[in-house]
């Protein structure tokens, strides 16, 4: 099979060639759409699941959607300790740049840009030095007296509520996309939902659209207890058999290739239906058969570099960010586990380990932070990227 025309493209964020088992979310968005534009109540939207089931994919999709429907859009992705309001800074002024080319009233757009270039400036420290301040590239002036309070909750309020305005005259909408939601910082996540909770109130039409781990739901309440009904939750799991097959037949046939029914068994059996597996996996695939259809053989003959790649690039990348304590309790985890994604009970590592639960907690606190575990429930841990406990049984 030629390489050159592989379709199959594993990588982070990626879109792949089909985006298949999503058409759900995909319609739902497109509800949201038409009802926020025409002044209809409608929460926001949260999407939640493991590493490699397509959330920023489809999160790019959403925004996508978004900007074809004439809507304003930007994204961000947030990371730990990072402040909020330079990158939301940055999503805003796309997404008001968006909105501008059909707004008739320059002043209009350039005073929302004025007001969010306040906002902006306020993430630098009062007594930092002008060399040092960070500076927006907002090409007007400041217009100060909203959004620039220093208090976030204030500050989001107010700044969302103008740039919703802004959308409301062309009378479109303007869509938030924020990946990696649960890195935000506890001050942030309680501004945000509090500025949806008032937009919401008042049918203003905006909305945020955030895609986090499986554990954002108790991110999210624990800030704010009526985030339970502000959001509207979606968990983004594995695709189907019917879906991991259609996400590799598709893009082949566009080739003139195909998989016959024993490769397709093989692939399923391989990628356990996670998007980013059925890639990596359908890649090697290719890549090793000779010709059309591609096997079952050529799927057995592909999966050690399909796994070799996936060691490096998906597993290994995280393990070499663990710490030898924190490495020990992954794969006490894993053990128990018997490699299989399944949470486990912290007592349990505890005991397997031989060690006081105590004397385990800053291991386990820092792999929380690092986005390697989350708590399924209390006294529950789990893997957040799949297939990882048994990658790290074939450690030494």
């Amino acid at each position: 099979m030629d390489p050159v025309r592989n379709p199959f493209a594993p990588g982070a964020g990626q879109r792949p060639p089909e985006l298949a088992g999503r058409d759900r979310e995909v319609d739902a968005f497109e509800i949201v759409l038409e009802r926020v534009a025409r002044g209809r109540p409608e929460r926001s939207l949260v999407l939640t699941g493991l590493r490699g089931v397509g959330k920023t994919v489809l999160l790019g999709e959403l925004r996508s959607m978004a900007v074809r429907a004439g809507w304003g859009a930007g994204k961000i992705e947030a990371r730990p300790e990072a402040d909020l309001r330079r990158p939301l800074s940055a999503a805003l002024h796309r997404a008001i740049r968006d909105l501008a080319v059909r707004h008739r009233a320059p002043d209009r757009v350039d005073e929302v840009l004025g007001i969010l270039k306040a906002f902006a400036l306020r993430s630098a420290p009062d007594g930092a030095k002008l060399r040092d301040r960070w500076q927006p590239g907002i090409d007007v002036p400041v217009k100060a007296g909203r959004a620039d309070s220093g208090d976030i909750e204030i500050d989001l309020v107010e700044l969302f509520t103008e740039v919703a305005e802004l959308a409301a005259d062309v009378g479109t909408g303007v869509a938030i996309l924020i990946d990696e939601m649960q890195d935000l910082r506890p001050d942030d996540i309680s501004a945000l939902c509090a500025a949806c909770h008032e937009l919401s109130q008042s049918r203003a039409p905006l909305v945020v659209v955030g895609a986090g781990l499986p554990h954002l739901p108790a991110v999210l309440s624990a800030s704010k207890s009526y985030s339970e009904r502000l959001f509207k939750y979606v968990r983004i799991g594995q695709l189907d058999r019917p879906d991991a097959d259609f996400a590799l037949l598709a893009p082949a046939e566009r080739e003139d290739a195909s998989f016959d029914i024993g490769a397709l068994d093989a692939l399923f059996d391989a990628s356990s239906g996670y998007p980013y597996f059925v890639q990596a996996y359908g890649k090697a695939a290719w890549d090793a058969a000779p010709r059309s259809p591609i096997s079952a053989a050529d799927v057995k003959l592909a999966a050690p570099e399909a796994e070799a790649e996936l060691a490096v690039g998906f597993f290994g990348s995280r393990y070499e960010r663990a710490t030898p304590a924190e490495r020990e309790y992954l794969r006490a985890m894993a053990e128990l586990a018997d490699g299989r994604d399944e949470p486990v009970a912290t007592a349990g590592i505890a005991e397997h380990l031989a060690r006081r639960a105590s004397s385990l907690s800053p291991a386990r606190d820092s792999l929380l932070k690092k986005g390697l575990v989350f708590s399924a429930q209390r006294g529950q841990i789990a893997f957040t990227v799949p297939h990882f406990g048994r990658y790290l049984l074939t450690q030494g």
